[in-house]
This record gives C-alpha cells, sequence and structure tokens, in this order.
C-alpha cells in the first residue's frame, strides 16, 4: 500500500493500528524513496538493508502477538527514523563527518536506545557541518547537502541531513543536535518543525560535543504533534550524564500568552523573507488573537556575539581535544578557522565571558517577566550554496542572528512552518521560552502550525491537546468532581499546575454530592455519607506536580477543601471535600447524589 505523503508518526501509528499497513511495506517504501531522490550527500551511512527489513518483520511479530497492546511498551512501533552522525548508534562508525575521526561505539546514544526500545527503526546516520560546528550543512567532506525543493540553497546546518531526510520523505522523523541553532535553522529552511528542548530534559550521553555544556539533541519531525510524541519518549534523566536534569515542567497558561517581538527586525536586505515574517505576524494576530509587544533585542544580539567572537568558542577547541592538533589536515578549513580562534583566548577570558553572561540573564529574566513566549524569524535570509562557498563565515553568522543566544540563556525553542515565501521557499517563526516552557511551546506552535496548514477560521477554533511530559519529579494524585473536571471551567487549574489527567473512575460507595448555592462557577459539593445513605460518584484523577500542589489548594475556596477519598478500588487518594454545614437544611444545597457524578447532573440541566 502506498504511504500518503509527508510520512508522519501518528499517520502510520494509525495505519498499523487499523492493518492497513506494515512496517515491512513502510520501511521498503523509505528505502525506495531514498533512492528515488538521488540525494546521496544526506546518508553518511545507511543500515544494511537486510537489517532494516528483519527488525520490521521481528516488530510485526511482536504486534501478532500482542496485538494492540503492543503500543503501550512501545509507543513509535514501526516508525523510521534517522539520526545526525554525532550521535553513538552500537556497532556503527561515528564520524562527526570526519574519517580520521571515526570509531565504532559499543553503546548507542542514551537517546537512540529509548527510541529503539520504543519500536523505532534506524534508517541510517545523516551529514552535517563537520563537528557539528556551521548553520548551512555545506562544512562536510561527505558533500553539501542540497534543500529539499531548491537545489541551489543551503539546506541549513549542521544538521542537514537529518532535515531533508525528513523533508524528503526518507524517515519519518530525525534527531539532530542544537548548540545554536542546529536543530532550527534546517527546519525553517525545509518546512518542518525543528523542537529544541530545555537544556539537560534530553541527555545528550553518546553525542560528540561541539560546546558540551550548550549542547542539546533536537528533533526534526513534519508537525508538532509527531515532535512531542518523540520527546515523550527520550526526555528521561540519566544519572550517567553529567549534563542531565530533572527540568520542572511549566503547566500552561489561562489565557492567551504575552508574545514578544523584536522592536527591530533585521533580514539582511533579504525583503521576501521579512515580507514572510510580517504576513505570518498579522495572520496570528488576527485569527489566534495573540496580544504582541516590541522588545528590545540587544541584550539578547550580545549574548549570542558571545558564543563565537567570545570565549565559548574554546570549548569547541576542547571537544576535539589533541585531535585538533594530530589531525589538523583532516578538518574542514572553515571549521578549522572558526575552532582555532579558541587560540585568542585565555582562562581569565572564559571567566570574564561567564560574569558578562550572568549579567545578561539577568536582562533575559526580566525580559520573559513582561512577555511569556518571543517569537523570531527562524531565519532571516536564505543563501545560495554557491554564496557561502565564496563567503562561509559571515553569511553562516547571519543566520545564527535569531537562534545563537537561546542556549547561552537556558531557553527552549520551537521551529514552526509558516507563511511561505513568495519565491515558494518554505518560511517559519521561532517560537522561545524559559526553561521547563517546552509544553506551552508545544500547545502553541500546533496551532499556528494548523493555522498555515489549513483554513484559517477552522484552525483557530480547533483545541490543540498537547500531553505533558513525564513526570520526572515528586507528584500527588487528586480526584476532582466538579468543576475542575475536563472540560469545565475551572479545569484551566490543573492544567496551569501542570497536572496530568490519568483516569476517569469512581469513589468508593457511602458518598452523596450536592449541587452548592450561590457558587461561581457552579460547583458540587462531596460529602462522605454511610454506605446506606451514599453511592459510588463518577470523579477523574489528576496526577499534579508536588511542587505545585500548595498554591493549588491555597485557591480553593471555602466550603470546598482537600481532604481523602477512597476509591472503588479500594484505594484511598486526595480529594475534593465540602463542609457539611454547606449541605445542610438550610444552605440551599441540592442533593445531586442520584445522578452520580457532576457531568451527569449538568446533562440534565439541558
Amino acid at each position: 500500500m502506498p504511504i500518503s505523503s509527508p510520512m508522519t508518526v501518528k499517520g502510520l501509528l494509525a495505519a498499523y493500528a487499523a492493518g492497513s499497513l506494515t512496517p515491512t511495506e513502510v520501511v521498503t517504501s523509505a528505502l525506495a524513496q531514498i533512492d528515488a531522490i538521488d540525494r546521496p550527500e544526506v546518508w553518511i551511512l545507511r543500515v544494511p538493508t537486510a537489517d532494516v527489513q528483519a527488525r520490521a518483520k521481528a516488530l510485526e511479530a511482536l504486534y501478532e502477538a500482542q496485538g494492540s497492546a503492543v503500543f503501550e511498551q512501545m509507543p513509535l512501533l514501526g516508525v523510521p527514523f534517522a539520526v545526525k552522525d554525532n550521535i553513538d548508534v552500537a556497532g556503527l562508525p561515528t564520524t562527526a563527518a570526519c574519517d580520521s575521526f571515526a570509531y565504532t561505539p559499543d553503546t548507542s546514544a542514551f537517546a537512540v536506545q529509548r527510541l529503539i526500545d520504543a519500536g523505532a527503526i534506524l534508517i541510517g546516520k545523516t551529514n552535517l557541518d563537520q563537528f557539528a560546528t556551521g548553520l548551512v550543512g555545506t562544512r562536510s567532506p561527505y558533500g553539501a547537502v542540497r534543500h529539499t525543493e531548491s537545489p541551489l540553497r543551503v539546506s541549513g546546518g549542521s544538521s542537514a541531513g537529518s532535515a531533508v531526510a525528513v523533508a524528503a520523505g526518507c524517515v519519518a522523523f530525525s534527531l539532530g543536535t542544537d548548540t545554536a541553532g542546529s536543530g532550527r535553522v534546517p527546519a525553517g529552511f525545509n518546512g518542518l518543525v525543528g523542537l529544541k528542548p530545555s537544556l539537560g530534559l534530553v541527555s545528550k550521553r553518546g553525542v560528540v560535543p561541539a560546546c558540551r555544556s550548550l549542547d542539546t539533541i533536537s528533533v526534526f519531525a513534519h508537525d508538532v504533534d509527531d515532535a512531542w510524541r518523540v520527546l515523550r519518549e527520550i526526555a528521561c534523566f540519566d544519572s550517567l550524564n553529567g549534563y542531565s536534569r530533572k527540568v520542572p515542567s511549566l503547566g500552561l497558561l489561562r489565557s492567551a500568552p504575552r508574545i514578544g517581538v523584536p522592536e527591530r527586525l533585521e533580514f539582511y536586505g533579504d525583503a521576501i523573507a521579512g515580507r514572510a515574517f510580517s504576513t505570518t505576524l498579522d495572520t496570528l494576530t488576527t485569527h489566534l488573537h495573540l496580544p504582541t509587544q516590541a522588545i528590545d533585542f540587544e541584550p539578547l544580539k550580545a549574548v549570542s556575539a558571545l558564543l563565537y567572537d567570545g570565549p565559548w568558542v574554546a570549548e569547541r577547541r576542547a571537544a576535539l581535544g589533541t585531535f585538533f592538533e594530530t589531525h589538523h589536515e583532516a578538518i574542514d578549513a572553515v571549521v578549522a578557522k572558526v575552532i582555532g580562534k579558541a587560540e585568542q583566548f585565555s582562562a581569565a577570558d572564559a571567566f570574564n565571558g561567564q560574569y558578562a553572561l550572568a549579567d545578561l540573564k539577568r536582562h533575559a529574566e526580566a525580559l520573559f517577566g513582561t512577555i511569556d513566549i518571543l517569537i523570531v524569524p527562524t531565519t532571516p535570509t536564505h543563501p545560495l550554496i554557491a554564496n557561502v562557498q565564496a563567503n562561509p563565515v559571515e553569511l553562516n553568522s547571519q543566520l545564527g542572528y535569531y537562534t545563537n543566544f537561546v542556549n547561552l540563556l537556558d531557553l527552549c525553542a520551537l521551529a514552526v512552518p509558516c507563511q511561505r515565501r513568495s519565491d515558494g521557499l518554505p518560511a517559519g517563526v521561532t517560537l522561545i521560552a524559559p526553561s521547563g516552557a517546552d509544553r506551552r511551546l508545544a500547545e502553541l506552535g500546533a496551532r499556528i502550525q494548523a493555522l498555515f496548514a489549513n483554513a484559517p477560521e477552522a484552525s483557530a477554533a480547533t483545541p490543540t491537546l498537547i500531553p505533558p511530559l513525564p513526570f520526572q519529579e515528586p507528584t500527588i494524585t487528586l480526584a476532582v468532581v466538579g468543576a475542575h473536571l475536563r472540560g469545565q471551567p475551572l479545569n484551566w487549574q490543573l492544567q496551569e499546575a501542570g497536572a496530568r489527567f490519568v483516569k476517569a473512575t469512581h469513589t468508593a460507595p457511602g458518598y452523596k454530592l450536592y449541587a452548592l448555592a450561590n457558587t461561581q462557577p457552579p460547583k458540587p459539593g462531596l460529602v462522605r455519607a454511610t454506605q446506606q445513605q451514599g453511592q459510588p460518584i463518577a470523579i477523574e484523577l489528576w496526577e499534579v506536580p508536588l511542587r505545585s500542589f500548595g498554591q493549588f489548594v491555597a485557591d480553593v475556596p471555602a466550603p470546598l477543601g482537600i481532604g481523602t477519598l477512597q476509591l472503588a478500588d479500594g484505594h484511598s487518594v486526595k480529594g475534593f471535600i465540602c463542609e457539611p454545614s454547606a449541605v445542610d437544611d438550610d444552605s440551599g444545597a441540592l442533593d445531586i447524589t442520584p445522578f452520580g457524578g457532576w457531568l451527569a447532573y449538568l446533562a440534565s440541566l439541558k
């Protein structure tokens, strides 16, 4: 059966579940597409066809044996993917686009192994700007990676091959890395989503470092939902990686996010790029009603200057160790020139750079006190390969104008395709927010992408459900019975607290439910009664981060409170209860116990 275009994670999983497609058919189609596009420069190494097919057959056997239950333990079953060749895969060489540097690891990178365990099928390792130094995709002995739609233009780098492999339909998603924009610039150029997580959210064990303190694995996919599905599998604390962190996730915002836009925009004379961004902003303002405000971009530019014009370039030099001296001739001339600038800086310069960055972080903190999300063009222009080769450093630097500062400031980012340029080339915006706001960006990014993929009037009204990442912190299970249920007016308080829906269930027998008098919005009160007087009441269980539970409880108004409820399965959890005086004969409360739950009572009123 032919695979729909584009190949998406969600689409493949749905087809597998429906029995209309098999992993063998998918990998056969993926391999055929690789041959059809005839872009050998995309790949540094391909997994042998026999191994790919054997993996697909093994996954099919699991599905036949376990049925749909297999998707619970393998949520990416049968989904083909690629990884940038500075990320380890057990038994395959890691070159970082330099043959003399190559080594063959015994174990896969932490993130890669989690994807394999989740059922994904690795197709191969992709080309990159050597040692992940560049934003153009041209600095590789394996060839300049050409743009998917316009072969004379750069594909963007350093994760060039990873982006093109997805955009060209060879795989459903891919892993890149991002230090200064390498997971965002190629996404913007190729009409993809580029998800750059909060630093430490994804382990970088098994990744050849560019700047070890700033690097992160990134995800390329066709839509936000796909990228988020992948992130949910690889966002896991790794105690063996010194830079892995249990990043506290920020909850969703109650109202429309406050959007910041640079007061002065830079497009380096590319009027077409400028018009595409302006049109995108107008569309967002009109259809999503996003309030925007101009922000001073100069402090962020100052942060960017530290990355290549400051001592952080020495971290790239440290990553190569003695190889930079012993194999200097094997290093791309432009890459060697960039990394060689490290010789200009001393240990004192490194400390002074840290001091300067600390002051600039205070500016960023103040900025994000006035806005929730910063929106910038993903790239200011889209150069030709020939022009980059003639002027490699300056044109590369231009592409990092809106990206270089992000990791230095410990921010998360999401590149989303939007209004195409008038010359037909893809273009998009990048959403940027403080560490831990990954889900906020995904929620808004999905709405933005839907807006430009479909009719604006329909897209703006379409709800976007982005589930939280798996918790890596203490949580508490909370039972809700009324206005906090899904779809009810106070559910936003749970979303704001970063809570996760667990399941719908019932209390044990022996509870009574009342519609309280004079409450806005209308609320029920749950009280304990005798088993003969009461009955099981419908509730929902939510998992709430312990760090936000105190504030949530503090906002609960009398006569409600949080107590301990008995569930139908015999377990006890914290949950909403009501003071008995609020439901006595003189309170005006209405006994609605026979309805068995708040939603059934509300339905009866209609």
